[in-house]
């Protein structure tokens, strides 16, 4: 089998050029976009603040968390906006349902939230309150927290809670 002079030029091209021709800019592009969706995704799951005293019971629950004030209650003190307002053995050891330090703490966030004003489209928030409660805390004083929530003018109360897994 013979070739033609154009044949055999096209067969020696071919030998020195590479088989693959990758355009890097269109993937590092890709890549950019993958590393910023991922960073901005990963945010959504730490709508609570974490304390690594607090373990939160498991749930099935489906709702996400919303925008909420933060009562943190592990088995040693109480806190709210990082700041510790009470300790779980004062509170459990007083007479009455009401916890004095965090009915302030409470009462001190409701402030600024009533000054917005009654039309405000945040007012609704303001007026929601989510426990972070250990699982192992005793019901009577998660049902002081409620109960002082409650006289601070919070309404709605929710609680933090793990997802189960449902694999």
């Amino acid at each position: 089998m013979t070739l033609t002079p154009l044949q055999k030029r096209a067969l020696r091209r071919s030998r020195h050029t590479t088989m693959v021709d990758m355009n890097l800019v269109s993937l590092i592009d890709v890549f950019t976009i993958l590393i910023f969706f991922l960073l901005s995704s990963a945010g959504v799951e730490a709508a609570l603040p974490g304390n690594k005293a607090v373990k939160l019971p498991l749930s099935t629950a489906s709702t996400a968390p919303r925008e909420t004030r933060v009562v943190v209650v592990s088995s040693e003190e109480i806190i709210v906006d990082g700041r510790k307002v009470a300790a779980v053995a004062d509170a459990l050891a007083q007479p009455g349902d009401v916890i004095a330090g965090l009915q302030v703490a409470l009462q001190a966030q409701q402030q600024p939230a009533a000054a917005a004003g009654p039309h405000d489209a945040n007012a609704g928030a303001a007026k929601a309150l989510t426990i972070v409660g250990d699982k192992s805390i005793p019901y009577r004083l998660l049902r002081k927290v409620m109960f002082t929530g409650a006289q601070a003018g919070f309404a709605d109360v929710s609680f933090a809670v793990q997802r189960k897994s449902t694999l």
